[in-house]
């Protein structure tokens, strides 16, 4: 199997409500650097709505934060976390909240870095939970968990969070397939919240999972070898990092109306990135991060690429 630092995912949002001109696009900058000190190893990313950028650390578990327009990232002062040594998926909800995980902790910090909220994930089956990446939909935060294969549910009600507890143990739906190989990697959720997809590094395959019912299902992806790291979903259309089972890059799939089934459309590819963890969108920019995990600590600066959606329009 390959090593957690190669597949670590991560991280992904937010897909904004309209798109940014071509001319604003030409404006922005093609490389954002997020730290210059040793031993960052960026992994998670995302974009708030105001174009507001957050990315994780999984060398330090710090969060930095920078804006679309600005070539750098600066450290986010977010408490409450100095004891968690890796930091990998994060997001923003509709508030400007963020939402990060690392280890078995999910926390909620205010754009001030003021601590909201704190929740422990509870032991899976295999051991300790170790929380990769995370979605928020309308009633719950849910998490996968490298180490188990479990996805961890905290409820959401009146925008007060609940505690985080083993929603859904996923070792059903392929229940020959070692339990600690599932490796699960990115989340991601349709509008509604009624739908989730889970992206499983070990199986290399997308998993499909109804949240009324936690009825699992692989999505069909033409046999193609789909162990997505890091996620977004944007209507019918899969953005996916892939750094397993198929060459490094973004790839972006266009799913069936009822996300049970998707072929690739385009694949990004190529030099232009260092083993790629996750990526968010803004308006029609696609940002992806190098996490440069595949040769610890790496070598500063750390940077994250910003390239055009292909699916826009004007990427034509």
């Amino acid at each position: 199997m390959t090593t957690r630092l190669l597949c670590l995912g991560a991280s992904v949002l937010l897909a904004v409500t309209g798109q940014t001109g071509t001319a604003g696009a030409r404006d922005l900058p093609d490389t954002y650097v997020v730290s210059r000190a040793p031993g960052v190893l960026p992994e998670g990313i995302t974009v708030a709505r105001d174009g507001t950028v957050y990315v994780s650390s999984d060398g330090t578990g710090r969060l930095f934060r920078g804006h679309v327009s600005d070539p750098g990232l600066r450290p986010f002062p977010a408490r409450g976390i100095d004891d968690r040594t890796s930091t990998l998926g994060v997001h923003t909800d509709q508030r400007g909240r963020v939402h990060s995980v690392g280890g078995a902790s999910l926390t909620v910090h205010d754009a001030r870095g003021r601590l909201l909220a704190r929740r422990a994930a509870q032991d899976g089956p295999l051991g300790p939970a170790d929380l990769n990446d995370l979605v928020i939909t309308e009633d719950a935060v849910y998490a996968t968990d490298w180490a188990n294969p479990v996805v961890h549910r905290a409820e959401l009600r009146h925008g007060r969070l609940g505690p985080m507890r083993p929603w859904l143990d996923i070792r059903s739906a392929f229940p020959q397939f070692p339990a600690q190989y599932w490796l699960l990697n990115g989340i991601v959720a349709d509008r509604a919240g009624e739908t989730l997809l889970v992206a499983s590094n070990g199986t290399e395959a997308l998993w499909r999972v109804d949240t009324a019912t936690r009825a699992v299902e692989q999505v069909q992806m033409g046999g193609e070898s789909f162990g997505a790291d890091g996620m977004v979903l944007r209507g019918r259309t899969l953005y996916a990092v892939l750094n397993h089972g198929a060459p490094n890059g973004v790839y972006v799939a266009e799913l069936s109306a009822d996300l049970r089934a998707g072929v690739v459309r385009h694949r990004i590819t190529g030099e232009r990135f260092d083993l790629p963890t996750t990526l968010a969108r803004h308006g029609c920019r696609l940002y992806v991060v190098n996490s440069q995990l595949d040769d610890p600590p790496g070598e500063p600066p750390y940077t994250v690429s910003a390239i055009a959606d292909p699916t826009c329009p004007q990427a034509g």
